[in-house]
């Protein structure tokens, strides 16, 4: 259960680390690109997969099932 909250909280400090980062460059869009260029943009910026990725962690520490779920049933 320690693991699952610990893999919780890493996955939420990568997801507000990578859309903050994803909001801030939503600035370039103000000096005249599209929204087009700015996801080009976004994905060429490793901080920006820190979002995905602690989506991804997210999703696996509150879907998998924990042992002790598994001794349970």
């Amino acid at each position: 259960m320690i693991f699952r909250i610990f893999f919780y909280l890493i996955g939420f400090g990568f997801t507000i680390a990578g859309g903050v980062s994803c909001i801030a460059y939503l600035n370039i869009m103000t000096t005249g690109h599209t929204f087009f260029h700015y996801l080009k943009f976004i994905s060429t910026r490793i901080e920006c997969y820190l979002f995905v990725f602690g989506i991804v962690i997210l999703s696996i520490s509150i879907i998998y099932p924990s042992s002790e779920d598994e001794e349970n049933t």
